[in-house]
């Protein structure tokens, strides 16, 4: 009774628990562990290289096949229908055949959509392959955030959850250079080639041991975790929490069961972050930023170049201080900097329309997307599943990380299509972007005071787990007497 009363007092005040809470061995990086969330985190240089594609193969596409500005627009949004339908499934088919089972099924629809793409004669064609990928991206963007939460212990759980970024920007930084010298048909069948890497290092990889517990593959668990911790780590603890914790939340995952009261904070928390950050403009900038650049009488070339050699230090940088300074602090330098690159951009765009200081105009274009994007990627690119990873309860886990994966995704959709119009309409199209990065901010920065935040989703795993180990002890404490 004690243990159900402390499990019910930490889901339903802290909204939390993916079993990092509960007292775990205070396990170190093994190179186990580093691989296996090394490879898990592959799957994000695909998704890399899908939303960079679009921006340097727009010129192409569009003069090859013919496309208006209407039908590239919605080969560059469909992608985010493809999401949406991933993430009504990717809950339920990781937790059905596994984080590795989904993580081969993600690039099953990966390949072919990269196939479809580079093989399409008309737009229909195109837009399948496109959808294909956004599958591949929903099921991904679950499974393997997951896996590699569940896997890392807590010590550097936040950075390698994180490091998922620096790949993600690996795989734009390497679509944008590429584009600038191969054909968008080329680019997509190389664009494959990192798909299969993945499917061959995942058959050498554990499966989560929390996974397993969940199906009561007991002995695989503790092959699993040993794989994991070294062959001569004492693993008996930590498998005793796994399990206690895995039974405490096995209550059947439906999707109404989402609607608790003592959800509430997780739910607001985890799809708040996730909606906030693709309504923020996001994808409009990632799929057309060669369109802008040209729109602006910038070099689309030297733009993308710029974009590309610019991501990849500022992910290292987050993960690097992820877990150093909080999530809440790096959330909120991420959303100011996005609000201010965006007020940016609204200006250089007045300025043209005045038809003044045209010498610098392209310039201020081009800061305000390099600054755009370095904000991002220093909090609002994954920082956001990263929480979502780590505050969902095991029993709702499921369904609750579809449920924002498909808002999200949603949000991302309605973005994309429209960006391309909205800056037809107006060179100050970008202007409408900058309420949601705002609402963001002040997401950030309201609800309670700055300690208390912290206390709930400003800190890694670790500081979770402090408080579940305090607490445990208490409770022990209170039984002896």
């Amino acid at each position: 009774m004690e243990s159900e009363s402390l499990e019910k007092k930490l889901v339903t005040h802290k909204g939390i628990s993916d079993g990092s809470d509960m007292p775990e061995c205070d396990s170190l990086a093994t190179p186990a562990a580093l691989h296996s969330s090394f490879i898990a985190s592959c799957g994000w240089f695909v998704v890399g290289c899908c939303t960079g594609y679009s921006s340097p193969a727009e010129s192409g596409i569009m003069e090859e096949l013919g496309l208006s500005l209407a039908a590239y627009s919605v080969f560059g949004s469909v992608v985010t229908i493809g999401v949406l339908i991933g993430s009504i499934i990717n809950g339920k088919v990781s937790d059905l055949i596994g984080r590795k089972g989904a993580m081969w099924l993600c690039h099953l629809f990966f390949i072919t959509g990269w196939l479809a793409i580079a093989f399409s004669k008309g737009a229909w064609l195109l837009d399948l392959g496109r959808v294909s990928l956004g599958i591949g991206i929903g099921l991904n963007a679950y499974a393997a955030t997951m896996y590699v939460a569940e896997i890392t212990p807590k010590n550097i759980r936040g950075a390698l959850t994180s490091a998922s970024q620096v790949i993600f920007g690996c795989g734009m930084s390497f679509t944008y250079i590429l584009g600038t010298v191969v054909s968008w048909r080329v680019l997509a069948l190389i664009a494959a080639v990192p798909c299969l890497v993945q499917v061959v290092g995942t058959f050498f990889i554990p499966e989560s041991p929390r996974w397993l517990a969940k199906i009561g593959r007991d002995k695989d668990l503790e092959a699993s975790l040993q794989s994991l911790r070294g062959k001569n780590a004492d693993i008996y603890q930590e498998t005793v929490n796994i399990k206690d914790y895995t039974v405490q939340g096995l209550s059947e995952d439906r999707f109404l069961n989402l609607f608790q009261r003592k959800y509430a904070y997780s739910l607001m928390v985890g799809i708040g972050l996730m909606c906030f950050g693709d309504l923020g403009g996001t994808s409009g900038i990632m799929f057309y930023a060669s369109s802008i650049f040209e729109e602006a009488n910038f070099s689309s070339k030297v733009g993308n170049i710029s974009l590309a050699v610019v991501q990849i230090p500022t992910s290292i940088l987050s993960v690097i201080l992820v877990d150093k300074l909080g999530r809440r602090p790096l959330l909120m330098v991420s959303t100011t900097g996005m609000c201010l690159s965006f007020v940016l951009l609204g200006f250089s765009a007045c300025l043209k329309d005045l038809q003044q200081w045209k010498e610098i105009t392209p310039i201020l274009v081009c800061v305000g997307i390099l600054g755009f994007i370095l904000a991002f990627s220093i909090g609002m690119s994954a920082i956001p599943a990263l929480i979502m990873s780590e505050i969902f309860p095991i029993n709702i886990k499921g369904s609750a990380g579809s449920l924002a994966i498909f808002l999200s995704s949603s949000c991302g959709w309605i973005v994309s299509f429209s960006f391309n119009f909205m800056m037809e309409w107006s060179s100050k199209g970008t202007w409408p972007y900058q309420i949601p990065a705002t609402g963001a901010l002040l997401f950030h920065l309201g609800g309670s005071d700055g300690n208390k935040e912290q206390r709930r989703f400003g800190k890694s795993a670790a500081d979770k787990e402090e408080v579940g180990k305090r607490q445990s002890g208490e409770a022990a404490g209170r039984r002896r007497r």
